[in-house]
């Protein structure tokens, strides 16, 4: 268990923080913007939508 929040924000990141850290850049695949949010789904799987024109994937 982490010792304190910013331990447990890494964890919650995941993969995103990964590319983050690789200086890669994820792009929406509909419209190519890069203004992406990581959400939770419904079964504790990670899903991506895209802030710029609603789509969804994971």
């Amino acid at each position: 268990m982490p010792t304190s929040i910013l331990g447990q924000v890494d964890d919650l990141l995941g993969p995103a923080a990964a590319c983050a850290a690789a200086g890669v850049t994820l792009q929406c695949p509909s419209c190519g913007s890069s203004h992406i949010a990581q959400v939770l789904g419904d079964n504790g799987g990670v899903s991506f939508v895209c802030t710029a024109c609603g789509h969804s994937w994971s």
